[in-house]
């Protein structure tokens, strides 16, 4: 078997929620040497609580992954689906108060250019950059997106684990991890297809057909009080059916894990009715400008980047519509940043953003680019003028509380973190930069020394998502600059907690400790009193780690 070819089998094996398929197996070593939580013997279904700690602990591995990408506006553009599409759960009753509260509700990209989509335990969801640059419309993703929010609320991993018997729920995480090390050594993905049964494994760690078409109409009944056109989730499939007549090259796992019938294509094209049939979704401006950064971002080659940059300058393009001419001016501007070729950057940009003037949500997108080019090209200052003076607020759902009162979402690991009162949601409307300008801001005036104002958006960001990595980190920058060097060595403890590395985090808030001692009377007490009940938190979960991996050995 092919090096290549077996690095794509086991990629696919990320395709859904996996779940565990021996009770006895070489894999179910590597996933103890990894110190993954004991959940029991399998016997019985995972309780919502166990589901969540089998996800965190592979999330942990997931953001050690060179393909985890934090891109912030790439980022926001999904999220902004799938927060609507939880909305419309929510609304139809799928979404318990108990799930919303309990799992993470996590979205993580990868740069990998499959067309691929997956959901794991306890509420993450994983996106590729290739699913991005693939789909024709944002109504084509929401179907995705849709489809694998359902097995997350329909609790296909429990049920199958159920079905099962008794299976090792470690078996999960081993062969994920198992995966992961295959994209990176071709001889790891044939030792682990030599050491256990690769046909059973792929055969059972795919959902059953009758949980597929589960997800499919509940997934279908997201979509319209979500916004999102329904036909999507027609047109997709058209996609992958098409995709299946081809060979395959390994390119398309998420048809091998999520197989197609006719009965389900016609199953989702019978629930349009007849007077609403319509020709497919017709995409948005933002959409065409974020599939193409998807696929500028997924390294297709230099060559490619290069035909890319220059393909406006073309004499055909003045005959394209204005969709391919704004999806063609963005990936030449992005391009040619990659490139480092900044005059045709710059003329790209300018095109852009006349192209984009009529169209508000298009237009701050080519302005964010616009701004990230001058950043790129070391011109703060220009930088600085491009961003938009206000983007306003993200166009996702509304801020929502769980039942404890804190905002969902991505939730914090440790117990102090106490969210915003009920009061405080529904008479407060706040009015944020959005998260890409935000970061790129702080990045922009860290560079120009003026970062101080940074400080105030950026904790206000953190305590209403406490699990963003990447804001901690900018945040701990900013407070740096300002000569706060306890705060920033919290800040950093806070982006490794994020991240589920507890020793890494402890380290920073031990550091943190012993900066107060040293300062003595001259320290910010209320400071070291944040630390120190934040310390004591992780310590405990650091602690929970190291049990669990001692109980694997």
């Amino acid at each position: 078997m092919p090096k290549l070819r077996t690095v794509h089998i086991l990629k696919a094996l990320t395709a859904s929620v996996l779940i565990a398929i021996q009770a006895v197996s070489p894999l179910a070593s590597s996933a103890q040497a990894a110190g993954l939580p004991t959940l029991g013997d399998g016997a019985s279904s995972l309780t919502t609580g166990e589901e969540r700690r089998l996800g965190d602990s592979i999330a942990r591995e997931l953001y050690r992954d060179p393909d985890y990408l934090d891109d912030p506006v790439l980022q926001e553009y999904v999220e902004g689906i799938w927060l609507h599409l939880q909305d419309a759960a929510r609304k139809n009753g799928e979404l318990s108060p108990e799930l919303e509260e309990r799992f993470a509700w996590t979205l993580l990209l990868g740069k990998d250019r499959q067309v691929n989509a997956f959901a794991l335990p306890g509420g993450y969801m994983g996106v590729y950059l290739g699913l991005i640059g693939v789909v024709s419309s944002g109504d084509e993703l929401a179907s995705v997106i849709a489809h694998e929010t359902s097995h997350i609320t329909q609790r296909h991993i429990a049920r199958m684990m159920a079905q099962q018997g008794k299976q090792t729920p470690l078996m999960l995480a081993s062969m994920l991890l198992g995966a992961l090390a295959a994209t990176r050594s071709p001889d790891a993905a044939m030792a682990i297809m030599m050491g256990g049964p690769a046909a059973v494994m792929q055969n059972q760690l795919n959902f059953s057909r009758a949980m597929e078409s589960e997800a499919d109409r509940m997934g279908y009944s997201l979509m319209s009080p979500a916004g999102f056109a329904p036909q999507g989730f027609v047109s997709m499939f058209g996609k992958l059916q098409q995709a299946s007549r081809l060979n395959d090259n390994g390119s398309w796992p998420y048809l091998r894990s999520h197989p197609l019938t006719t009965q389900r294509i016609a199953d989702m094209d019978s629930r349009i009715p007849p007077g609403k049939r319509a020709a497919d979704p017709v995409p948005t401006l933002e959409h065409v400008m974020m599939s193409a950064r998807a696929r500028v971002i997924s390294n297709p080659g230099v060559e490619v980047r290069r035909q890319w940059a220059r393909l406006p300058r073309s004499g055909s393009f003045s005959s394209l519509s204005q969709l391919e001419q704004v999806a063609q001016l963005y990936a030449a501007t992005l391009s040619a940043m990659y490139l480092r070729d900044w005059p045709l950057a710059r003329e790209m940009a300018q095109r852009l953003l006349a192209a984009t003037a009529d169209n508000a949500p298009a237009n701050i997108q080519a302005r964010w680019l616009n701004a990230e080019l001058e950043f790129k090209a070391d011109n703060p200052q220009a930088a600085l003028a491009a961003l938009p003076l206000q983007s306003g607020n993200a166009p996702q759902a509304a801020p929502r509380v769980t039942a404890s009162g804190n905002l969902a979402g991505p939730r914090e690991a440790g117990p102090s973190e106490a969210g915003p009162s009920l009061a405080t949601i529904d008479v407060v409307e706040r009015v944020a930069p959005r998260r890409p300008e935000l970061l790129l801001k702080a990045e922009i005036l860290l560079r120009l020394n003026q970062a101080g104002s940074m400080a105030s958006p950026l904790q206000t960001w953190v305590t209403d998502h406490p699990r963003d990595g990447s804001a901690w980190q900018t945040l701990a920058r900013v407070w740096r600059s300002q000569g706060q060097e306890m705060r920033a060595l919290r800040a950093e403890a806070e982006a490794q907690v994020a991240h589920y590395d507890y020793a890494a985090a402890v380290d920073r808030f031990k550091a943190a400790q012993d900066l107060a001692r040293k300062a003595g009377a001259s320290a910010d007490y209320f400071e070291a009193s944040i630390i120190d009940t934040r310390l004591r938190a992780v310590d405990e979960l650091l602690r929970e780690q190291l049990r669990d991996k001692a109980v694997n050995k």
